[in-house]
This record gives structure tokens, C-alpha cells and sequence, in this order.
């Protein structure tokens, strides 16, 4: 199964996310398209090891860290939908893809982010993080994500709890809640296995 990892923002938490959720599966991990480094390839890796998983080499890894469709003409690259989907990775494993941003960032003039996981089969995992405004936000993600007829596998909360804020956004997405993560003091391949267990029972 691919479980695909979009978010209602940038910096959401997502690659810590995909950390514990390919931790959780003893799955694979693919970013399709990375924009500036630090690479998210490398901090998942650096959080789970591979252990038999593998970290798949990016579709397109651009130099400049803006959204996608404006750092690719830097590079003199053109981003294509297609040959993302041609680039999945083989694997025997469950594979979890990272998105970049949100989802409604865009690759191209035509794509968006959320375009990949509509090209290919996948649970999509929607990473809320808590914030004044993120329930606004957040149900108007879930309200594309409904429209597209996407699968979600369901939503994992990120930051300080706000359990009014959670309830809400809850009864109204109808989606799960697949785990709660707090403010960490520091992220190690320990709280990675910690919060991986949590993650697993719900899965």
C-alpha cells in the first residue's frame, strides 16, 4: 500500500511524520520532488536507518528552496506530472510519499501537489498542525480532499493539543484520527519508535 503524506501548510510537521509513519509500517519512504536542502530524504533516514527499508531517490531535486513551480525554472527544469507517476518506486514493501507543502502547492502552471496522489493508488495521510486558524484551514483541505475522491486513511494532529480545535475538525471531516503528536524538546530515532507504536494501533 502507498500512503501518501500532505499537510494543510508548509513546515507542518511532515517529514517527521513520514519518519514515524514509514517506522510504523517498516515501509519504504520516496519525496518526489525536493526543493533545497536540507534534503528530507536525509532526515528520515536519519531517523529510521534503513534496516531493510529503502530511501528512494527524488523524481526532481531542486536547488532552491521555494514551492516547486517557481524553483524549477532556476534549475532550467520543467516539472512533469508524468514522469513523476513513471518514477515510483518498485518495492515489495509499503511505500510512504512525502509531499511538498501543502496541498495545493504547485508543481507546474497545470499541477498541484495533491495531483500526484490522484495519479497514483494510495491512502492519502493529512497532517494537521495546531495553530489559530488551522481549523479553517485544515476543513478546507479535507473539503478538496472529498471532492477529488480521494482515499484518507485519516488525519494526525501536530503541536500543542487543542482538543476543541481537534473535536471540531473531528465531526466535521468525519476522517480518524490516527495520532496525536506534541511538541517534542527533541526528535531521535527513539521518539520516532516511541510514537511509531501509537501510530501502528490505528493503522
Amino acid at each position: 500500500m502507498n500512503y501518501f503524506v500532505t499537510a494543510i501548510g508548509t513546515d507542518s510537521g511532515k517529514t517527521l511524520l513520514s519518519a514515524i509513519l514509514a517506522e510504523a509500517l517498516d515501509a519504504d519512504y520516496w519525496k518526489p520532488v525536493q526543493a533545497g536542502r536540507p534534503a528530507d530524504s536525509d532526515a528520515v533516514e536519519s531517523l529510521i536507518g534503513n534496516a531493510g527499508r529503502r530511501i528512494h531517490p527524488e523524481a526532481y531535486f531542486l536547488n532552491t528552496p521555494a514551492s516547486p513551480h517557481a524553483a524549477a525554472p532556476i534549475d532550467g527544469i520543467t516539472i512533469d506530472l508524468d514522469t513523476i507517476v513513471e518514477s515510483l518506486p518498485a518495492t515489495k514493501k509499503d511505500l510512504v510519499i512525502e509531499g511538498a507543502g501543502g496541498i495545493l502547492v504547485p508543481l507546474n502552471g497545470q499541477d498541484m501537489v495533491i495531483d500526484i496522489a490522484r495519479r497514483i493508488p494510495c491512502k492519502v495521510v493529512l497532517v494537521s498542525n495546531l495553530y489559530l486558524g488551522s481549523i479553517n484551514h485544515t476543513l478546507l483541505s479535507v473539503t478538496h480532499l472529498k471532492q477529488l475522491g480521494l482515499e484518507v486513511a485519516g488525519i494526525i494532529f501536530n503541536g500543542p493539543a487543542n482538543p476543541a480545535s481537534e473535536e471540531i475538525i473531528l465531526a466535521h471531516s468525519g476522517y480518524r484520527c490516527l495520532l496525536r503528536l506534541p511538541q517534542l524538546e527533541a526528535i531521535t530515532p527513539q521518539v520516532v519508535q516511541e510514537y511509531a507504536a501509537r501510530l501502528r494501533e490505528n493503522l
